[in-house]
């Protein structure tokens, strides 16, 4: 008995030193992230009607803007009195335009949900508008020019804009926009959201 154990072990020795421990095949590397986001490719939205992307070339050709600094907005002179009011939110850029008719009137950055908080991306009617407001959920916070967009309380409204995402959830805006804005739309103003 002690001899087949002495042969299953020079066996099992001999098996081990036929076996290569290192790969005949190249090793594949991993593949290299995506490259940046070059200048004049499309922003790789998860959601989106092109209502963003037009809404960006409405503003290069209405206020000769490219882009906005953290807090800044634009706003026309003349508001066309007639024509439907929409907004388009835009959550890869952090941008919102206004609408009125097919004139952009406005434009400006904002700070939307933050990671593990959404900003939910669809068409949204305004449900509900007050000059002022408080969070229930959210330590009783200050959400003035507040117009709700669903049953949880997701908000257009006034608040801290640092240049990303950092909400819970609302699209806060700049104070100033935020009541021009308020002024402009009415219960049932429809809102996009593409990201």
């Amino acid at each position: 008995m002690h001899n087949i154990f002495k042969a299953l072990a020079l066996t099992a020795i001999c098996a081990l030193a036929a076996c290569s421990t290192v790969s005949k095949a190249p090793v594949k590397q991993a593949a290299a992230p995506a490259a940046a986001k070059r200048a004049g490719e499309p922003i790789p939205y998860r959601w989106t009607h092109g209502h963003a992307e037009k809404a960006h070339k409405a503003m290069l050709a209405t206020f000769a803007r490219g882009g906005l600094k953290p807090g800044e907005y634009v706003w026309t002179t003349q508001v066309p009195k007639q024509g439907e009011t929409r907004i388009v939110i835009d959550l890869m850029a952090q941008m919102a335009y206004a609408f009125r008719g097919e004139q952009l009137v406005g434009a400006s950055t904002i700070s939307t949900g933050k990671k593990g908080k959404v900003t939910p991306l669809g068409y949204w009617p305004v449900l509900e508008k007050k000059k002022f407001h408080r969070s229930r959920k959210y330590n009783n916070a200050p959400m003035p020019f507040m117009q709700r967009l669903d049953q949880y309380g997701i908000a257009l409204h006034g608040g801290a804009n640092p240049g990303y995402p950092a909400s819970n959830g609302c699209v806060r805006l700049p104070m100033k926009f935020a009541e021009k804005l308020y002024a402009l739309t009415s219960v049932g103003t429809q809102v996009v959201i593409e990201g």
